[in-house]
Order: structure tokens, then sequence, then C-alpha cells
């Protein structure tokens, strides 16, 4: 997969290729981006073009100091990876600025689509663009004049739910880490290093590794999930902590991410990790002393196995 970033106004040498293009920010890579996606993919399979896709970074609303979109679900490197995973051949990251934000719905088809080559252009049903989001789906193909062709993919439904970027944050930030799996056609993830924590983890017979983030990842609601890590190629199962671990009375609230995985005892400060949140056990809690959370993390452990030992969840 070839990646070109670029920046408004365009450059004037460029990379491009007869494409058939799928335009859109698609953070998360959800069912309904996929749906778009593959489209492209398809018709470019059918016509001889490349499969390609324009995505947007940073987000608009964090340009536009719009509240809520400084953390992503998919950061750009994650949404990369899921594109390359469904075969596109070229992704266009356009830089999200000022000065394009003001840019005009015919402009943005003028001076950043037509000198693409774009063929074949596919977006989402309620996709906008241009200034104050002035154009849309129907936008396109009102200004298409025979250079291109257009399909608008309609919402996908999954479970009784609209599957939006949106739905899957309000899920997020309620726990409900199954529902995101859902929606997103599989497992929530992050990625970070394991660093050194306080090592409370080991005092009370339950090691952890803390996982420091290596993006701006959107993280729910504090609780207990049961977890998949992967490290150096390998996975094991466990549970992690998001919270601020309010039974010590921490003067830094500082929220953290703590994974106990089962059957292991390697050493893994520094390492690269992948977790997947699979399912949510229960919400943070403070507990009267220490004695009464080694006994509910125990309980924690043996309910997560039950459920991984079963497949059910």
């Amino acid at each position: 997969m070839r990646i070109v970033e670029l920046s408004y106004p365009l450059p004037d040498t460029r990379e491009t290729a007869p494409c058939a293009l799928a335009i859109g920010f698609f953070d998360g890579v959800h069912l309904g981006h996929r749906r778009v996606i593959q489209k492209a993919i398809d018709v470019a399979a059918a016509n001889g073009l490349k499969s390609a896709v324009m995505t947007f970074h940073p987000h608009p609303r964090e340009v536009l100091g719009q509240s809520g979109y400084t953390k992503y679900l998919t950061p750009l490197a994650d949404k990369l990876e899921q594109l390359e995973k469904m075969g596109v051949d070229i992704v266009y990251v356009m830089k999200f600025d000022i000065a394009f934000s003001a840019i005009y719905p015919e402009d943005f088809i003028s001076e950043c689509v037509i000198p693409l080559e774009a063929k074949h252009i596919v977006v989402g049903f309620d996709y906008t663009f241009g200034y104050r989001g002035m154009g849309t789906a129907q936008t396109l193909q009102e200004l298409a004049a025979n250079r291109y062709t257009v399909d608008i993919i309609g919402p996908v439904n999954r479970f009784g739910e609209k599957v939006s970027s949106t739905i899957i944050r309000e899920f997020l930030h309620h726990g409900d880490v199954e529902q995101v799996r859902h929606l997103l056609g599989r497992p929530y993830k992050v990625k970070g290093t394991v660093v050194h924590g306080d090592k409370r983890g080991r005092t009370i017979g339950f090691p952890t590794a803390n996982v420091g983030l290596s993006a701006p990842y959107l993280i729910g609601k504090n609780g207990v999930y049961g977890v998949r890590l992967t490290v150096d190629g390998q996975t094991y199962n466990g549970v992690m902590n998001i919270g601020i671990k309010p039974t010590f009375e921490l003067e830094k609230k500082e929220k953290s991410l703590e994974v106990h995985l089962f059957d292991f005892s390697g050493e893994i400060y520094g390492k690269e990790v992948q977790v997947e949140l699979l399912f949510s056990l229960r919400d943070e809690q403070k507990f009267s002393g220490v004695d009464a959370l080694i006994a509910q993390i125990g309980k924690d452990v043996e309910e997560a196995k039950t459920k991984f030992a079963t497949g059910q969840y």
C-alpha cells in the first residue's frame, strides 16, 4: 500500500494513478466505513483502476476547536494498518488545517479530487465537505460534469444500531466494549509500551503490566475488562483495570491501564504491546481495604477465565 501525504494546495508534482476513490475521515474503520471502502476496491478491480482512500488528519473538529475529538478510535497509524489489511492500493492523507477548512465544495473537487485522477468516487450517505460542510454526497453528483461517477453508500445497521463513530464512542464511554466489537467488526484495541508503575500489583499477588499508550486513543469508562494482550508475537489472556485505583487514595488521580496476564511470568518492561478489549467485568470501585480488593480481583480473574474458556463474550 502506498501512502501519500498531501496538503492544500496540492503540490505540482504528486504521485497519482487513475483510481476509484473512497473519501472520508473513517475514524474506527468500522463496518459502515468498510462498506464504503470495499465498494471503491470492487469498482477499481472491475475497471482496471487503483483502489484509493482519501482521509484527513487531524480530525476537523480538533482543528476547528470543537470538543470531543482530541482522542481517536483509530489514530492514524492504526487506520492505515486497517486500510492495508483491506487491500487498498493508495491512501492519500490530506492535512486538515484552517486553510483547507475554508475551501468551497467545487474547489475541493477541482483542486483536490480531479488532480488525483479519481474516475469514481465513493462516500457514505452522510458525508459532507468544504467550507462549513456545505457540500454533501449529492453535491458530489451535481459537480461530476462527466469527470467521474459516484456511489453513495447507505447506513449499515448491526443489532438494531446504525453503525457510526459517534455511537461507538458512546458505547466505549459506557464501557460496553462488546457492542463496540460488534460495530467495528473486530475488538477495540490500543497499543503502547509497558512502563514501570508502582509495582503494587506484585505485593497483592496480581502482578500487572502498566501500558503507556503510544497514540491518542479514546479510552473508555473506568473499570475491569477481559483482554487479550500481544507481545513479541505471542498472545495472552488477562484482565485490565482502567482507572485511578481509588482504594489506595493516591494523590495523583492519573488514569492508568494495568493488565494482569494469566499464567505468565516473563519480563516485558519496555516492550511494545497491543491490548484488545473483549468484554466488561465491572466498574471500577473503591474497596474498604486491600483484602477486599484482593478478594474481588480473584473473582474478576475467575470470571474472566470462565468467559475465555467458554467463549461466552
